[in-house]
């Protein structure tokens, strides 16, 4: 076996006859590198071996395979100096190499990267190669089983020929009939009896080898005969030697050309020195250039989605993400529809190599364009509206109350092998140098200028391995691990450089007002990722401790503040705060709302022109720089009203600003007729319209007008559906006013001045 390295630098003569026929050498300074991977027979008279060219993973940043040998010094692999150990490894990593070739060729039937000539029958020449390599046995075992299937049917027909029949003579002289009506029976006839068939034995070894090659590399043969097969501790003993003791003792029972031809390979996948006859007449291989598009597709295949809308993964720019897919998010652990994109790009470097300053840059600008891709279809519209059924869409990336931006996970992956191991085992580690972090501000997580890149090692013989078995099953089980390791990994990441909160507005807070009023403060520090739209998380960076100080004894007097762990729900937590706190009175708090009830036919004072119909304005939201004129006093501190609530319909779906409240007088005409002189009023100068986050109907009566609310109470109500209690036990009801709306007296009327 003669073994070469992908991209190596070899000296021209020392790989001259070796790569005699091989077309795609490239001769820099007398130096000669392959950019091939796969298996390449040459038939060459000095040579007639098999080549084999490996990836360039496993050579390490000094230019040595496992960190011991040059790589010239492996060319002649069977003379070369090496330990036993590394000797067998790289006869089997032969095989997964082809392995994964042939599974990346079978699924990506139009690639142009895979040059295959299909390897001769074996048998059919006069010459034996000068070696023969754990490949070379497993695919002649699996053409042999292709091709010789009526010799299997033979053999099998001939092991049944006259079996189970009654031996009459040993049945009639060595048992006892019972005669009844003059005619013998006999209850226990002699059979004839199994001898052991040397032919059985072998056919069995056969197949119980390409069931072991099935399990272990992923070859699939049919087995079509039911033989009772060698699996598990005692086929292992067979591989530690057995095998070959056992095939040597049977091996003079057989005569026909295709029973030597069988043992014949049966005894060399047990014993690899064995040479094996083939046709070295031509020229054989399986290569592929560009490997690192099959260690793209092989990743890909394990942890990447499919059916993914153009734009993502495909991006408009012309840029190709390596891999894409959604799975859960990282600021809250177990709440449902909480996905997040992951972007991810594989690396095919050697061993320890570093990214590079552009794939660092392209990396944010895929991130970049997804956000984008992400808006478009949330806030734009283009090109259409988000499908809350399709997991690409659901994802919302903004959130409008604090424009802040959720996390997206965006890493490297590198293939890596351990030297001193060269384990198969998965692991997946984070790599030694990390990314810097790309931002436009300081401690602003939730920012869509600040992009976190990871980078993570994965084993190479791992994945390989996983990737040729190509065990639908496998892939899916280690896809979902794989999965939450990165997520999990990321998490950690964020933990080490962000405190995380919880917060959650006082009662008498807008939460969305308040973060409107303080955006500079809080911008890119909250988000709102919980199922409670509520509470909201807050991230600090800890390299600004004397900042984030700052900002926290500014948002603990307006919000329940708690410590959180990234994942978490803070719900229990944040009511535990909010029983020891009690209701606070918070400095940004909204103030009081002033009540009022907008009926049809009111319609204000007779013979005034300036007067204008109240239930219109306030119905099309338009009473902004008119004057509202209270003809009843409400009850409460009315220094303490900010805002005009109408009752419309029975219905509270917005309020007003109050630009100015100053008082006038009436004569009142009470229902006996009685007149009361110099009776207050209310004149109420209307500012801008504040539509709340929904309309609320069910229990809004007319009994609450003409009453001063909190912002606890309004948010009480409009949660409450069938109740018309404000507040707690302890605070007042809105009880019905003492004047009766809608009395035909026209001076008892409320009206609006233009």
């Amino acid at each position: 076996m003669k073994l070469l390295i992908e991209e190596y630098q070899y000296n021209v003569a020392d790989v001259e006859n070796v790569l005699d026929g091989l077309f795609t050498l490239q001769d820099v300074e007398q130096k000669v590198s392959v950019s091939y991977v796969g298996y390449y027979y040459n038939p060459h008279p000095e040579v007639r071996d098999v080549v084999f060219i490996l990836p360039k993973v496993l050579i390490d940043e000094q230019g040595l395979v496992f960190g011991e040998y040059e790589p010239k010094d492996l060319i002649h692999l069977d003379d070369a100096k090496m330990d036993e150990k590394h000797r067998k490894f790289i006869y089997e990593f032969a095989v997964w190499i082809h392995r994964a070739i042939v599974v990346y060729n079978d699924s990506h039937e139009k690639n142009e990267i895979v040059l295959h000539r299909q390897i001769q029958d074996e048998g059919k020449g006069s010459h034996k190669k000068k070696s023969n390599t754990l490949l070379d046995v497993i695919l002649s075992l699996i053409r042999f089983n292709k091709e010789n299937q009526q010799f299997f049917t033979f053999i099998l027909k001939n092991l049944h020929s006259g079996f189970n029949k009654i031996n009459w003579g040993k049945t009639i002289a060595r048992t006892t009939a019972i005669v009844q009506d003059s005619s013998p029976t006999y209850l226990n006839p002699v059979n004839k009896k199994r001898q052991v068939n040397f032919d059985e034995e072998l056919i069995v070894i056969f197949f119980s080898i390409l069931q072991y090659i099935s399990d272990t590399y992923g070859f699939r043969s049919n087995i079509n005969f039911g033989f009772k097969l060698i699996t598990g501790a005692k086929f292992k003993r067979y591989l530690d030697g057995f095998g070959r003791t056992r095939l040597r003792q049977i091996k003079y029972k057989y005569f026909s050309d295709t029973a030597v031809k069988l043992w014949d390979l049966c005894y060399a996948f047990f014993d690899k020195t064995y040479k094996i006859r083939v046709n070295t007449s031509q020229s054989e291989y399986l290569l592929v250039k560009s490997f690192h598009i099959v260690f793209e597709a092989m990743i890909d295949e394990l942890i990447g989605d499919t059916d993914i809308p153009r734009g993502l993964k495909e991006q408009d720019d012309g840029k190709l993400v390596d891999h894409f897919y959604t799975y859960d998010g990282l600021l809250i652990d177990d709440k449902a529809d909480d996905d997040i994109y992951y972007i991810g790009d594989s690396k095919y470097y050697k061993i320890g190599n570093s990214l590079g300053k552009e794939s660092i840059y392209k990396q944010r600008t895929y991130a970049r364009n997804v956000i984008q891709w992400n808006l478009d279809i949330w806030l734009n519209g283009k090109p259409h509206k988000p499908n809350m059924a399709d997991p690409f869409e659901r994802i919302q990336l903004f959130d409008e109350v604090t424009e802040g931006y959720n996390v997206i996970p965006n890493f490297f992956i590198s293939a890596s092998i351990d030297k001193k191991t060269l384990s198969y085992e998965d692991y997946t580690e984070p790599h030694p140098n990390q990314p810097p972090v790309s931002r436009q501000f300081k401690n602003r997580l939730y920012d869509r200028d600040t992009l976190l890149l990871s980078h993570y090692d994965v084993n190479f013989l791992f994945v390989l391995a996983l990737y040729a078995r190509n065990n639908a099953g496998t892939k899916a089980a280690w896809r979902h691990s794989v999965r939450d390791k990165f997520r999990r990994a990321v998490q950690d990441m964020l933990k080490e450089k962000f405190e995380f909160y919880a917060l959650a507005a006082h009662p008498d807070v807008d939460a969305s007002s308040y973060f409107k009023a303080h955006f500079q403060e809080t911008l890119g520090k909250t988000f709102r990722p919980y199922e409670n739209q509520q509470l909201f998380s807050l991230a600090l960076d800890r390299e600004f401790p004397a900042d984030n100080d700052r900002l926290l004894t500014s948002l603990g007097e307006n919000f329940y503040v708690v410590p959180v762990k990234l994942g978490e729900d803070p719900s229990d937590s944040l009511s535990v705060e909010r029983s020891r706190k009690g209701d606070i009175e918070s400095p940004g708090g909204m103030g009081k709302f002033l009540t009022c009830l907008v009926r049809k036919e009111e319609i204000g004072e007779y013979g005034r022109n300036n007067i204008a119909k109240l239930y219109q304005l306030f119905y099309n939201h338009e009473a902004e720089g008119a004057t509202y004129v209270m003809l009843n006093m409400p009850g409460g501190d009315i220094s303490e009203a900010k805002y005009l609530l109408p009752l419309i319909d029975n219905t509270i779906d917005g309020y007003y600003d109050i630009e100015r409240i100053s008082f006038g007088s009436r004569t009142k005409v009470t229902k006996d007729g009685q007149y009361i002189p110099n009776y207050p009023t209310l004149r109420i100068k209307i500012g801008a319209y504040h539509p709340l986050e929904r309309r609320c109907t069910e229990g809004i009566v007319p009994r609450m007008a003409n009453q001063i609310w909190s912002y606890a109470q309004l948010q009480n109500v409009m949660v409450r559906t069938n109740a018309y209690s404000i507040g707690d036990a302890g605070s007042n009801l809105a009880e019905e006013p003492e004047f009766v709306y809608g009395d035909e007296e026209p001076e008892d009327l409320d009206y609006i001045e233009n």
